[in-house]
């Protein structure tokens, strides 16, 4: 900012005061300066903009009922009970791990190494 308090004709919002102006977190003083360059910036008025039809969506989400299909859900709340290819307590030593008796993590978390 320039140093009267207002933004110079290259300077943007941050992303992090387009949100706090949007959930209605700014000072009064933060609020009018930014409303001030909202005036005048189609950038950041367009930032806003977006952000405030996300912040919709996300509130019309949160009220959805979502359920998984029923296949899905007996499949994995079997997991818990279901034993790796010979990890019966009896083959499984003090400090024997999963990848030892033949349970590849990977399976289960690969997809987020992408």
């Amino acid at each position: 900012m320039t140093g009267e308090g207002r933004f110079a004709p290259t300077e943007h919002l941050a992303s992090e005061a387009v949100v706090a102006y949007v959930d209605g977190e700014l000072r009064m003083n933060a609020y009018l300066r930014a409303a001030e360059h909202l005036s005048r910036c189609p950038e950041c008025a367009a930032e806003v903009e977006a952000q405030q039809q996300t912040r919709v969506a996300l509130r019309r989400a949160a009220q959805m009922q979502i359920s998984a299909p029923i296949d899905l859900h007996d499949s994995l709340s079997r997991i818990p009970l279901a034993n790796p290819t010979g990890s019966s307590p009896e083959n499984m030593s003090r400090g024997t791990s999963y990848r030892e008796i033949g349970f590849e993590s990977r399976r289960w978390t690969g997809w987020w190494r992408k």
